[in-house]
């Protein structure tokens, strides 16, 4: 592990008893502990555990705050979490470091989306088409939860996740390591069909309610909107975002055909 790197950019933490064991009972998950709460007990408890020692991963007892805290969900966490290894989830920082292998291409850049369900769903379609990571902040984004996983139908666990601390400090980073951000508006004169696709791209994903937020915003070089000559205003975030990566599919597509 990278010395900038840390515990919470290598695992994707669930909690609660129906999380929790549905990730033990995933022979293609590798779980590095489960924690219990000291006095947890019950049925629920003795299988999470029973299932643990089964399969030789660590149970830990800890005080039921320490739970609170990690899980930052207190009245879901039921006093059992479990670190599942996110194998190709990454500290941005580390993905962007040349001496060891080379950089991602194309990214997505998460910025203010904190509904679980659109960070889960774009964590899938992004995976599906194949894109070389997804920016999801620790700070300003929904937490990759129980929520999350669930709205990405387990993609979470696999998803090449990439960490910064803020979208801000994400947008600074890929910027100076010579990335061109690409944001979306609905009234921008460009459209994305159109947008000659940069060598290394991040396209950022703003809230929907306020957009991109202005310490992004700055380091955006383009603007570009998906053209909608129906009479809709906007899309959902995730049906943006699943655009942006199967337009980047097919012009992948278009070109391996030309070559």
């Amino acid at each position: 592990m990278r010395e900038d790197e840390s515990p919470k950019d290598r695992f994707v933490t669930v909690y609660g008893f129906r999380p929790v064991l549905a990730a033990l009972t995933d022979d293609g998950l590798t779980i590095d502990k489960v924690m219990v709460a000291e006095g947890a007990r019950g049925p629920s408890v003795r299988e999470i555990v029973a299932t643990a020692e089964a399969r030789r991963i660590p149970v830990v007892r800890v005080p039921p705050a320490r739970i609170s805290l990690l899980s930052g969900s207190p009245r879901h966490d039921n006093g059992v979490l479990a670190d599942v290894v996110a194998p190709q989830m990454r500290s941005l920082a580390g993905a962007l470091d040349r001496r060891h292998h080379e950089r991602p291409r194309t990214l997505l850049l998460l910025d203010g989306i904190t509904t679980p369900a659109n960070v889960g769903m774009i964590l899938r379609t992004a995976t599906a088409a194949g894109l070389d990571g997804i920016v999801v902040p620790h700070r300003g984004v929904a937490g990759i939860d129980p929520l999350v996983v669930k709205a990405s139908a387990g993609v979470a666990f696999r998803a090449p996740i990439l960490r910064s601390e803020t979208a801000a400090d994400a947008a600074e980073r890929l910027v100076e390591a010579g990335y061109a951000l690409v944001g979306l508006s609905a009234d921008a004169p460009a459209t994305l069909f159109d947008l000659p696709l940069p060598s290394h791209v991040a396209f950022v994903l703003g809230s929907e309610t306020t957009g991109v937020t202005a310490d992004v915003r700055r380091h955006v070089a383009e603007w570009v909107r998906i053209p909608m000559p129906g009479a809709v205003e906007s899309l959902n975030v995730a049906s943006a975002a699943a655009v942006v990566s199967f337009e980047v599919v097919r012009r992948a597509t278009a070109a391996g055909a030309r070559s």
